[in-house]
């Protein structure tokens, strides 16, 4: 049977229900297509910055982070070696200033439940992020998706798109789980598959996403932070820890591993990496907790991906989420990054400016501008990513002395953190901004490691040289791929 609507979404992740949803309160019909309806356990997307919470507020989807028993983040804590610093996410006047909220449609507001206290969020001067179990918040979202009249929502898997004879897209087709055949046309398809996806190839063979490390996952029960609220970063001859509440009782921790191959669990790779290189530096608070997660040996292993989002020029498709644009997920950018693209789209094609979605001309004229509106966000957060997973992970000689520069940097508060932080957070999306934070580490890296070398003054000058080469080496080629590609 083939049933014509305005947009077919195909998948129904954190960015699928969202684009869904909005469409839908434009006046559009919207079917949605996910293979598994039913709650995944998964390890990423647990952790939402504050641009990420904005995105969700002008979507009028800000009610999923309601009833999950999500966890308010403030800020970061980073330990490096014996010392630490606490950072606060930026001031509201800031975030409001360069990044208002507008809503699309229906505004919804947050409300306090068993552990969000709005009058807390109200009264905070400062932005904050939310940090939950991954699997409940994309429940929350596919519910308000599914609740939408003009929803259609299926559960049935995409094996390939439905073209006319110029290549256009105008439908998909596949199986239910059944294994009964579908069809279904669209004037306008929208792959949200996720990082696995099997469309992106639309964009070109090579479209394909490169694998740097490994994150290692698990659950820590009643853990005591150091700094409660905060995102937890451990530096130090280990490759970066990452610690976050996720609810009351739970606590996410994911442990970088230093590979293109994934630790083999089977060989004890990943127990005796954490005994011996992780656990010893855990702080004292933690460590009771911690210990007792790895002896449990209950570990996830997950790629961390690269992939710069190509421009689309795909005739009634378009690729959106993680099949269009990846980064590290160090930095908790890859929903913030997808929600403001949601945002961005529905903007961009709404029926006031886009009337029928089969007009193509006019429809590839508006992701032109999408393309190059997210950039300013869609740079900061991927390069930044990139950038600190390099210094976070320092295993080479000018590493260790940006890594160490980096902290020392943030130590000196004022500018020195609310401009990093406001990055990070994705409320100052600027790619100049993070080009001169960036480069101010590397030089005052440079000028650390001058102090420390004394009369060792020619091996400091040939180390500022390795160490100016090594932070061009990292950062450049992929702000510049972000820019302008």
């Amino acid at each position: 049977m083939t049933t014509e609507y305005d947009v077919i979404v195909i998948g129904a992740g954190v960015v699928g229900p969202c684009i869904a949803t909005a469409l839908a309160r434009q006046g559009r019909s919207v079917l949605i297509i996910e293979r598994d309806w039913s709650r995944p356990d998964r390890i990423v997307g647990e952790l939402m910055q504050p641009a990420g919470v904005k995105a969700l507020k002008e979507l009028g989807m800000i009610n999923a982070i309601n009833d999950i028993n999500a966890i308010d983040c403030t800020g970061y804590y980073i330990q490096y070696y014996n010392d630490h610093v606490t950072i606060e996410y930026p001031f509201k006047d800031v975030a409001q200033v360069t990044n208002p909220v507008r809503p699309l449609g229906k505004e919804y507001k947050l409300r306090s439940d068993s552990s969000i206290d709005v009058t807390k969020w109200d009264n905070d001067e400062r932005v904050r992020g939310i940090a939950f179990h991954h699997g409940d918040f994309l429940q929350n979202l596919r519910s308000i998706c599914k609740n939408e009249p003009n929803v259609t929502a299926i559960e049935g898997t995409v094996i390939k798109l439905v073209r006319e004879c110029n290549d256009t897209v105008v439908g998909v087709s596949g199986k239910l789980q059944k294994d009964e055949n579908f069809q279904h046309r669209a004037k306008l398809v929208i792959s949200c598959d996720g990082i696995y996806s099997k469309f992106r190839s639309a964009l070109g063979e090579d479209n394909v996403p490169s694998i740097g490390s490994y994150f290692v996952g698990f659950y820590l029960e009643d853990a005591k932070l150091p700094a409660p609220n905060k995102g937890h970063v451990l530096l130090g001859d280990h490759a970066p820890v990452l610690i976050y509440q996720v609810s009351p009782g739970e606590t996410r921790v994911l442990c970088a591993f230093r590979s293109t191959k994934p630790p083999s669990a089977a060989r004890n790779e990943i127990y005796n990496y954490l005994q011996k290189e992780v656990l010893p530096v855990i702080p004292k608070e933690l460590y009771p907790a911690f210990k007792i997660a790895v002896e449990k040996k209950k570990f996830r292993v997950m790629p961390n991906q690269y992939l710069s989002a190509k421009k689309q020029n795909q005739r009634g498709l378009i690729l959106l989420g993680d099949s269009l644009n990846m980064r590290h997920p160090l930095t908790g950018g890859g929903m913030t990054v997808g929600l403001n693209d949601a945002v961005l789209l529905a903007r961009l094609l709404d029926p006031k400016s886009v009337e029928d979605l089969d007009d193509y001309d006019l429809v590839q004229e508006k992701l032109t501008i999408f393309h190059r509106k997210r950039k300013n966000l869609d740079a900061v957060i991927n390069t930044l990513s990139i950038a600190l997973y390099s210094l976070f992970a320092a295993d080479k000689k000018p590493l260790k002395i940006l890594q160490r520069g980096c902290f020392k940097y943030f130590e000196r508060g004022g500018d020195c953190v609310d401009g990093p932080i406001g990055l990070l957070s994705g409320v100052l999306p600027f790619p100049m901004l993070l080009f001169n934070h960036f480069f101010s580490v590397a030089f005052y890296s440079i000028y650390l490691n001058f102090i420390d070398r004394g009369v060792l003054f020619p091996l400091a000058i040939w180390e500022a040289i390795e160490v100016l080469f090594t932070a061009i080496v990292i950062f450049t080629p992929y702000l510049w791929t972000e820019l302008v590609q």
